[in-house]
């Protein structure tokens, strides 16, 4: 009578036993398998279809949702990107305020990064060395390096004097200023140009008797803040 067990999933083995002559006293069995497919395969495949079905729906159902989740968090990082520019705006404009004190006050400190002749040539400079100061009606340009001695002791040139003409246009629409001043110093005449920007960020232009010019360009500080470092003043 055919036994039956299972081989592997999905096929069944029938298992024959086959009697043969007897052999000097042995009798000799030949087992033969014989694999058939399990006859519910049919029904196997059924339910393996219903969850194939079942799993590829889940599957747009959740990236239907993941779509959703990417579309709102696109229009979060929109409205935060537009809140970060309203913050932006705001700030300027506080700044804009502030420096409009400092301007309308003649108080502050022009700390430059770099200094450009007529020719266009530009050099990186030492901030503390190269600025221009006004404190109410007395003013200070100045050059220096930390490379030499100059006429200052501070490797660049000290030219200080009183604030004569000076006024401040403002542009609210733009957020910065023009300024135009003049000095009268120890090394003569000069005329001062300035353009402010809300971020701080300045540049100014001295041209004295001659052709000659030179270009400040770096940014604004109060005083109080500022760690200039004045030489002498050149002869």
């Amino acid at each position: 009578m055919p036994n039956t067990i299972f081989c592997v999933p999905g096929l069944v083995c029938n298992l024959h036993y086959t009697d043969r002559t007897k052999n000097r006293g042995y009798e000799t069995h030949i087992i033969d398998f014989n694999c058939v497919r399990f006859h519910q395969t049919t029904k196997i495949n059924y339910k393996l279809m219903k969850i194939i079905k079942f799993k590829t729906v889940s599957l747009f159902w959740i990236m239907g949702l993941l779509c959703i989740s990417l579309n709102i968090n696109s229009q979060e990082r929109k409205l935060t990107r537009q809140e970060l520019k309203e913050v932006r705006k705001a700030q300027l404009e506080a700044n804009y305020r502030a420096i409009d004190s400092l301007l309308n006050a003649k108080s502050f400190v022009l700390v430059a990064d770099y200094l450009q002749n007529r020719y266009g040539d530009r050099i990186i400079v030492t901030p503390t060395l190269n600025f221009i100061k006004l404190n109410t009606n007395n003013g200070i340009l100045q050059t220096g390096s930390n490379w030499s001695m100059g006429s200052n002791n501070v490797g660049g040139v000290t030219a200080e004097g009183s604030i004569g003409k000076y006024e401040l246009f403002r542009d609210p629409k733009r957020l910065n200023f023009t300024l135009q001043f003049s000095l009268l110093t120890n090394l003569g005449f000069y005329d001062v140009q300035m353009i402010v920007s809300a971020d701080a960020s300045a540049r100014a232009t001295i041209t004295g008797m001659g052709r000659g010019k030179l270009t400040w360009e770096g940014r604004l500080e109060t005083i109080e803040n500022s760690r200039v470092f004045k030489g002498q003043n050149s002869i």
